[in-house]
């Protein structure tokens, strides 16, 4: 392997390859190409094999960036090697030992989404104010518990205001319907693989000696448990990599801990350390600027970044008076720089929040400069293709109630909130899915009316169709399509919204077709789609992925 092309220190840090070595990488450093040339180092040249490597960046993104570009780098292949992150990895490890956890390997994954419902359904079930008791402080209170590696009886233990005791009756009701269905949410992925690897010793040893060498990108960003799994799977031969830059952590609101970076030297005593501070990305008046901001940082390591490219042009500060007069500035800026010749196709305008859009809309459109926004509902987060994959989740896991409260009544079958209530009612005090419940409350002429009834059993059917094409995935949701009645549902509202939908619908049936290609079974297609729906991928022509 050809390291030639490497500063000094990316090339100290690539060649290092035994014993645990910290990487600091200031911004712009090329530390995604030193992680590439080292893993295909230790392939090429010492003869590592690719199965024993473990690679955890923290996108789906780079994870499909760093293969492919060691694709290039090793002719030989990278088959067998894991380039994933944290949530992919702790998802393969899961379904291959789910049962020694008391789940079924065909575990439902709820995103965000089927998250908030859950936690909002069992709010109202325990008669929780909101006002006293937001959703979002909730559910951010739980899932940095569950980061923590805090268990809902230590949270329960350690609660002490009246918040803190509701959110503790949530963690309690939320894990308790979450194995009921069979069902993990994102946060729970991450303490299930802790709990697997750590209380099963065999299955542990069992991936300790495979990945002998593992390298974790943005150590900056791990919070406690992706810290605690990395040491275990690390622990047998400390072959561990990490690549951060402490002055980079700005996600402690999400649970990141800077300290796993900055004790890594007490960690692992032995360490090799290697600082890559030559920044290929910006002028020298901007790392300077940078270099004084960050140096006044209480906790970090000491670095100085530099750069070949020259000074470039001065930083200059505007300090607005009010939004409004940062959005006339804006606007101005842009206007000389079009009258000096710029295209308004050059100038981008970034915020942090979406609500700071409309000042500036606002003033551009008074200054005369066109302008577009840029982004949108992606392919995978509108209604109607998840309201396909929700009847796919209960194809794969009928156990999966979030899912199926999603589409109980879609399209509209007269299965309205009473009815919905009286099954989970009836599933609750019979121990039943959603969908179990469903299905006998449908029969039984008693216990709810006959239109509901109908409703019912014309859901289940939707599910037990797709169930009898399990294995073949665009029949299964051909099925699902064609028994539900949702393109005939949407032909009926005769609207351009509706004809859209029904367009997305039909790109999803080709979508399946294609992953009929090249996946096994529809849990494994679930399992991609999640992936491409968070890496924000759409498989469809550049013109339907508006």
């Amino acid at each position: 392997m050809d390291l030639a092309s490497l500063n000094p220190s990316q090339r100290k840090a690539a060649t290092t390859t035994r014993g645990p070595l910290l990487v600091l990488a200031g911004a712009g450093s090329g530390k995604t190409r030193v992680l590439t040339y080292r893993i295909a180092h230790m392939i090429a040249d010492e003869g590592v094999r690719p199965w024993e490597v473990l690679a955890i960046t923290f996108t789906n993104k780079a994870a499909a960036e760093m293969r492919e570009r060691l694709g290039t780098l090793l002719p030989g292949g990278t088959r067998g090697m894991w380039v994933c992150t944290f949530h992919a990895m702790c998802v393969r490890m899961l379904r291959e030992d789910a049962e020694r956890l008391g789940y079924d390997g065909n575990f439902t994954i709820y995103d965000d989404d089927d998250s908030k419902r859950l936690v909002k359904t069992i709010m109202n079930e325990l008669d929780l104010d909101p006002r006293q008791n937001p959703l979002p402080t909730v559910r951010s209170m739980i899932s940095q518990a569950k980061n923590a590696l805090v268990l809902p009886d230590e949270f329960d233990a350690q609660a002490t205001s009246p918040l803190q005791l509701a959110c503790a009756r949530v963690y309690h009701a939320l894990q308790r319907r979450l194995g009921r269905a069979n069902a993990m949410d994102f946060d729970d992925l991450l303490v299930k693989a802790f709990e697997l690897l750590s209380k099963h010793p065999d299955v542990l040893e069992r991936y300790q000696d495979r990945f002998r060498h593992i390298s974790v990108d943005e150590y900056q960003d791990t919070n406690a448990v992706q810290y605690a799994i990395t040491n275990l799977l690390a622990s047998k031969h400390r072959n561990l990599m990490v690549v951060g830059d402490d002055d980079q952590s700005i996600y402690s609101w999400r649970g990141a801990d800077i300290k796993n970076i900055l004790s890594f030297r007490q960690d692992y005593p032995d360490a090799v350390v290697v600082k890559l501070e030559q920044n290929y990305r910006s002028f020298g008046h901007i790392l300077s600027a940078a270099n004084a901001v960050v140096r006044n940082n209480s906790r970090r390591e000491e670095k100085r970044l530099f750069t070949d490219r020259g000074d470039g042009h001065k930083v200059e500060v505007f300090q607005a008076a009010d939004e409004r007069d940062e959005g006339r500035w804006i606007g101005a800026e842009i206007e000389r720089l079009h009258d000096d010749g710029r295209s308004y196709d050059d100038v981008a305008v970034f915020y942090r929040t979406n609500a700071q859009s409309r000042i500036l809309e606002d003033m551009f459109l008074r200054a005369g400069v066109p302008y577009k926004i840029v982004g949108g509902t992606r392919f995978f987060d509108r209604a109607e293709i998840r309201d396909v994959t929700a009847y796919l989740k209960l194809v794969v896991n009928p156990n999966d109630d979030v899912s199926a409260l999603r589409v109980v009544n879609t399209p509209r079958r007269g299965v309205g909130t009473t009815s919905i209530r009286r099954v989970r009612d009836y599933a609750a005090q019979e121990g039943l899915s959603f969908v179990d419940a469903a299905r006998i409350c449908a029969a039984e002429p008693g216990l709810l009316g006959a239109k509901a009834r109908g409703g019912l059993a014309e859901f289940t059917g939707v599910v037990d169709a797709g169930r009898s094409y399990a294995g073949e995935l665009a029949r299964v949701v051909e099925a699902i399509v064609e028994k539900a009645g949702i393109i005939r549902a949407y032909e009926a509202e005769q609207s351009v919204e509706a004809d859209g939908r029904i367009e997305n619908v039909r790109e999803f049936l080709s979508v399946a077709q294609e992953f009929d290609e090249t996946h096994e079974d529809a849990a494994e297609t679930l399992e991609s789609l999640r992936q491409l729906r968070e890496a924000g991928v759409c498989p469809l022509p550049p013109s339907r992925c508006v």
